[in-house]
């Protein structure tokens, strides 16, 4: 938007020509976004406070977090709020890109911001906390990621065909389906891909900072993918597709970049607020929206390596205690567990590990993976 209105005195203040580069336009989101986020947030936080929207701790946790039932939730409002308003601020407004990406993390956003309320509705009628029926979340995830897969198949955002992905590690190889009706595919490919990110950093908001540093580590590693994408001179070098138009999505890495940034500050243990899933949910949404548009699926397991890894560890840990409790009985069954508890983060805190030690060595994963990732650049 800026770039839009600051055009016609370009000519006559040659500084304005910066906003033309989106490495500056970039960095002006993110820095918008954290500052936005120290503003919004402490508001947000008193008004959360004072609608009493407390956080449900969920069945199975180790007892060190059965205090913070009295933490905040529904913090994901200060992300939203700091990542949206500077991605329209900076960004191109014609860019199909990052409409869609924004749409997609506002509508995951909101389908965790009803979940969080009717928790807090049941919650004060003296209910089970049980927020949003399991089966109406994934029908509304699945939902968006059926239009979303429906639009980039019918009207593709780049000379590649909608219905197609690459693979890291290999130089210019494209994944298109093998006959044109099964094109049809990739509409539950970008389902699937989109409601398992959603879900993964859902499953992985369970200590404090935890999720919020991994997001702030993958998104800043496919703003790098995004801004190598969307230039012709960089991608030709490194060896991967040139997406047109791409590169706009470097403004909405950077500016989700700065407002988790913005809220890890009142996210950090002790944890002031939590993201809820208006957060988890949103920010998951977001970061598959940006693979999907970028072609870069598979990759998205390398960046997100340690949300894949808390997913499996609950996948893992359900379908081993269902096979013995079936076979066994459930007194075995509960005796011999895979993971003392599931997500893995629990784990790790079972058997010792203060909160704080599993939050920074998690973090020091997620650089390890965003590294891995980035090497694919290069080694193809």
């Amino acid at each position: 938007m800026l770039n839009w209105l600051l055009l016609p005195f370009q000519p006559d203040v040659p500084a304005l020509r910066l906003f033309q580069y989106i490495s500056f336009r970039a960095a002006g989101a993110a820095v918008t976004a954290l500052l936005l986020a120290f503003i919004v947030g402490p508001m947000i936080l008193r008004r959360l406070r004072a609608l009493a929207v407390h956080q449900v701790v969920r069945a199975g946790t180790p007892d060190s977090h059965q205090s913070k039932g009295a933490t905040p939730t529904m913090g994901g409002l200060i992300i939203l709020v700091a990542a949206i308003v500077p991605t329209i601020l900076w960004m191109k407004l014609d860019n199909r890109y990052v409409w869609y990406a924004v749409f997609v993390t506002l509508w995951m956003g909101g389908i965790g911001f009803l979940d969080d309320w009717l928790k807090l509705q049941q919650k004060r009628r003296g209910e089970k906390n049980v927020g949003l029926i399991e089966r109406y979340k994934l029908m509304g995830q699945v939902g968006i990621g059926a239009v979303l897969g429906l639009l980039l198949w019918q009207f593709p955002l780049s000379a590649l065909p909608g219905a197609s992905t690459t693979l890291p590690f290999y130089k210019y190889v494209l994944l298109v389906p093998a006959l044109p009706w099964m094109s049809v595919l990739y509409i539950p490919w970008v389902t699937v891909v989109l409601t398992g990110a959603s879900n993964s950093v859902n499953l992985t908001d369970g200590l404090d900072g935890l999720a919020a540093g991994l997001i702030a580590i993958a998104i800043i590693t496919f703003a790098i993918f995004a801004y190598v994408m969307g230039r012709v001179d960089t991608s030709a070098y490194l060896g991967v597709y040139f997406l047109r138009g791409a590169g706009e999505l470097t403004i909405f890495c950077s500016a989700v970049f700065g407002a988790v940034i913005g809220f890890l500050w009142f996210n950090a243990h002790p944890a002031q607020v939590f993201m809820g899933d208006t957060g988890s949910l949103a920010l998951g949404g977001a970061l598959g929206a940006i693979a999907i548009l970028l072609k870069s699926e598979f990759l998205l397991v390398i960046v997100g390596g340690v949300f894949v890894a808390e997913t499996l560890s609950v996948i893992v840990q359900r379908s081993v205690f269902k096979y013995r409790k079936q076979r066994y009985g459930l007194e075995y069954a509960q005796q011999h567990r895979v993971f003392k508890r599931a997500p893995i983060h629990h784990h790790f805190e079972m058997i010792g590990w203060p909160e704080t030690q599993v939050v920074v060595r998690f973090w020091i994963l997620g650089i390890f993976c965003a590294f891995l990732a980035l090497s694919t650049l290069k080694l193809r």
